[in-house]
């Protein structure tokens, strides 16, 4: 059974797949506990970015929302969809575009920033109390010091 991968991009403004990312992004929080944002947040700062999402038959698997300056709002890849190096491609698009790339994670998120970590993010600070609900964070930066592009751009040949 071959699975057919397609690749499609909702820029400033747009809102196509908005609730498809939303019901993705809902279902890993009711799994795990992470992705904790409200609706009218999550439209908002959707609607502001450029999103990269990756479908599979027609669902969606994977998503990444990423300001101008580089900064990632949401990165979600589908339980069932993770070791297939969806999360890993979405950055390596990411970087196509900018020289550095941030990004915030709960400190108690051990999955998110080891796979940060993986892909050469160093945590530049620690924020107490960043989240809403008071939850502690760590801002994560991979710049073009870090050799970006060419550390990321064998995820885009695969």
């Amino acid at each position: 059974m071959s699975v057919n991968i397609e690749r499609r991009r909702d820029g400033p403004g747009e809102t196509d797949h908005v609730d498809r990312a939303w019901q993705l992004k809902e279902r890993i929080h009711r799994q795990e506990g992470v992705l904790k944002q409200r609706r009218g947040f999550f439209t908002d700062a959707y609607r502001r970015a450029a999103t990269l999402l990756y479908f599979e038959d027609e669902t969606l698997v994977a998503f990444g929302s990423v300001r101008r300056d580089g900064y990632i709002l949401f990165l979600a890849v589908a339980p069932e969809a993770r070791g297939q190096g969806y999360g890993e491609r979405l950055v390596a698009e990411i970087a196509e575009e900018h020289t550095t790339i941030t990004c915030h994670a709960r400190t108690s998120n051990e999955s998110a920033l080891g796979f940060y970590q993986h892909l050469g993010f160093e945590i530049d600070r620690r924020i107490d109390g960043y989240y809403e609900d008071n939850g502690d964070a760590y801002y994560l930066k991979l710049g073009e010091q870090d050799g970006i592009r060419k550390r990321l751009s064998e995820f885009l040949r695969r």
